[in-house]
């Protein structure tokens, strides 16, 4: 089951979700609940933020468009015209963000890269399509069903399903973080960490593993499957979403596993950390569309999860809800410990893609961050 296609279908699909409403406004006064404070609703689909140097930045797909919140919550524009932007960074020299070019019929991708912006005007594409081409890191991980009976096959391949596969060529660069000098790109289509220099050197730092799941008879049914799939253990594609730098210096990951959109293969996403040699351990798993990560100060982390309206909070391998927050897509942290969100926009019922603060901080306040 092909995975990137899920992500790229998010810019181009409504998800029927409520938006949050404000809580409080109040002109600058500071906000003490956890609950969702709008501070932008001009957006369509911000997959990501980067709370930075006083600002709010975000990467939207669905305007294709990278900027920053400014007064009132108006999307300043840094970059207009990027195909798919999806993932964005800031650091006291660059910008990088990662952009995929997407047949809106098909869900196919045909480039994907991050861009990274410097001193003096500078501008290197990092072309994560073209690394994946030669490269295809993920051909080691076997995906779809091992030694399937004839009844299995017929009916995956009747349901347009793969039936069994390894890794295919791919990339859809998701997700970027600052890395020391360097940059580390989340690839939901090549199912890959890479590691990428400010001159736009590539290579592969981890490839996340596949993603068994049993099929139950609830589940069969529910995709119209017989009941010679029930029991059947299908591998999925990992689908790495986000990645950020944890305190002790690894990265933390997001997954979210290929199969159809929504919850009908339950709750299936997880959370994993990278050590610098590359080796992924599983932290926590039951998200219900884990689409991005924050840590927080104390080295909790944050887990947005789509399908299931909330952010989730993971405190040494304890997962709780943290708050409801439907179509919610991004969460975020910033350096005084707030913590921020986006949501998607839908359209039945309409209501706009949004940036809100959901935390008990102190600081409120439209565009700027307080430290």
């Amino acid at each position: 089951m092909r995975t990137s296609k899920k992500l790229a279908a998010l810019g181009a699909v409504a998800l029927v979700f409520a938006t949050p409403a404000a809580v409080a406004s109040a002109h600058g006064k500071p906000v003490h609940t956890p609950n969702p404070v709008v501070q932008s609703d001009q957006l369509a689909a911000p997959f990501n933020l980067d709370l930075s140097f006083g600002k709010v930045y975000f990467a939207d797909g669905g305007l294709n468009l990278v900027g920053s919140l400014g007064k009132g919550g108006t999307p300043v524009t840094i970059a207009a015209n990027e195909p798919g932007t999806s993932g964005i960074a800031r650091t006291a020299s660059y910008l990088a963000f990662t952009t995929t070019v997407t047949d809106e019929a098909t869900f196919e991708n045909s480039a994907s890269g991050l861009n990274i912006w410097g001193p003096l005007g500078s501008r290197v594409y990092a072309d994560t399509h073209a690394y994946e081409v030669a490269n295809n890191p993920d051909h080691v991980n076997h995906y779809g069903v091992t030694n399937p009976s004839t009844c299995v096959t017929d009916a995956l391949t009747a349901a347009g399903l793969p039936v069994s596969y390894t890794g295919q060529v791919d990339s859809h660069a998701y997700s970027v973080a600052s890395y020391g000098r360097d940059w580390v790109v989340a690839d939901a289509g090549a199912n890959t960490l890479w590691k990428i220099s400010s001159t736009g050197r590539i290579s592969t730092l981890a490839v996340l593993p596949a993603q068994p799941h049993r099929i139950t008879a609830a589940e069969a049914g529910a995709l119209g499957l017989p009941s010679c799939v029930v029991g059947v253990t299908y591998a999925f594609e990992p689908v790495p979403t986000d990645v950020e730098v944890g305190r002790d210096g690894a990265l933390y990951v997001t997954t979210l596993p290929g199969g159809p959109e929504g919850p009908q293969l339950g709750a299936r996403g997880a959370l994993w950390r990278v050590d610098s040699r590359g080796h992924v351990t599983r932290v926590a798993s039951g998200f219900l569309g884990a689409t991005n990560l924050a840590i927080g100060s104390r080295g909790e982390i944050y887990v947005a999860e789509l399908f299931g309206g909330k952010i989730s909070k993971v405190d040494h391998g304890r997962v709780s809800t943290f708050v409801t927050l439907p179509g919610v897509v991004a969460v975020e942290t910033a350096r005084n410990g707030s913590l921020w969100a986006a949501t998607m926009a839908n359209e039945d019922p309409a209501a706009p893609g949004t940036v809100v603060q959901v935390t008990r901080g102190r600081t409120h306040f439209w565009g700027h961050v307080r430290r």
